[in-house]
């Protein structure tokens, strides 16, 4: 089983011809209001992809709490781990742009009560899967880490958003996704050595003896081990909306290793469903199904 320990919001959606600039205001031409959050996206994708998930995560007493559940419910995520509180269910203002370019401000609300006593609710075993994002306070992440090693479980850590703390227990996980601004950041507070990314990133294998996967959007993936490097490409497309793509990837990734996928296999399939992700508006309603996705790479494989 796949535990995502993570956030859970309500995305804000409005289009906007352009991204304004600083002090700017500019026009939008629609609006809309989906389930998000990076927790709960990525334990859809999980889902979707075909794993049996379990969610472990805060949501308010609030009117956008449902609706920030209705698609784990949908989905047949296990959300026997969600507590309720008296914080305000977390929400994301998301402008997105024509070329499907976005900006984000997210809120936590309940996402901030996630904290280290909760995960006797995720019911750790040596089989699972663990996958962690940054947008819950770094004590239960740091905890989460831990309590997985303990039992014998999978880690994987997608480093969103950018938070300089956590650069000191990265290596704790067995997997760390980041993407290439992301990883950048890190490597400068790691003193990771070498010129380009890739000797960058082999050098973070080699200390850590972990695995490190970073994405670059529509170039595709890169991955190091401590014994290899792989390079895998995105499809090619043109997106409508890149919002929730990283956590689609990060989600269908976690359940290749869950469902026994080689390395090189699981980024596959995460880097296509990551790009179909981008081809219709908003986070959660956008992760495509497992049989989209393996007609996509079957199809680009042909």
């Amino acid at each position: 089983m796949i535990i995502v320990v993570g956030s859970i919001n309500l995305d804000l959606i409005a289009n906007v011809d352009r991204l304004p600039g600083p002090g700017e205001t500019v026009r939008g031409s629609g609006f809309a209001t989906a389930p998000g959050g990076k927790g709960a996206n990525q334990a859809l994708a999980a889902a979707r992809a075909g794993a049996k998930v379990r969610m472990v995560g805060a949501v308010g007493k609030d009117n956008f709490a449902a609706e920030a559940l209705a698609l784990l419910r949908d989905g047949k995520v296990d959300l026997s781990g969600i507590t309720e509180t008296f914080a305000s269910t977390g929400t994301a203002l998301i402008l997105v742009g024509a070329d499907g370019e976005n900006v984000i401000a997210v809120v936590p609300g309940a996402n901030d009560s996630v904290v280290p006593g909760d995960l006797a609710k995720a019911l750790l075993g040596k089989d699972d899967v663990v996958l962690l994002q940054l947008e819950i306070p770094l004590p239960t992440v740091y905890a989460a880490l831990d309590a997985a090693r303990a039992a014998g479980a999978v880690t994987v850590l997608n480093t969103a958003p950018f938070r300089a703390e956590a650069a000191a227990f990265l290596g704790k996980a067995d997997y760390v996704v980041a993407n290439e601004t992301e990883f950048d950041l890190y490597g400068e507070a790691l003193s990771l050595n070498g010129r380009g990314r890739p000797a960058r990133m082999r050098d973070y294998a080699g200390k850590t003896g972990r695995a490190i996967v970073v994405t670059l959007g529509g170039e595709g993936v890169l991955a190091a081990t401590p014994n290899d490097f792989l390079t895998v490409p995105a499809l090619r497309i043109t997106p409508v909306d890149t919002v929730g793509a990283g956590d689609t990837f990060c989600g269908y990734f976690a359940a290749g290793l869950s469902l026994g996928l080689s390395l090189d296999k699981a980024l596959a399939r995460a880097a296509a469903a990551g790009s179909l992700a981008c081809l219709k508006p908003g986070a959660q309603p956008a992760i495509p199904l497992a049989k989209d996705v393996d007609a996509a790479l079957q199809k680009s494989a042909g």
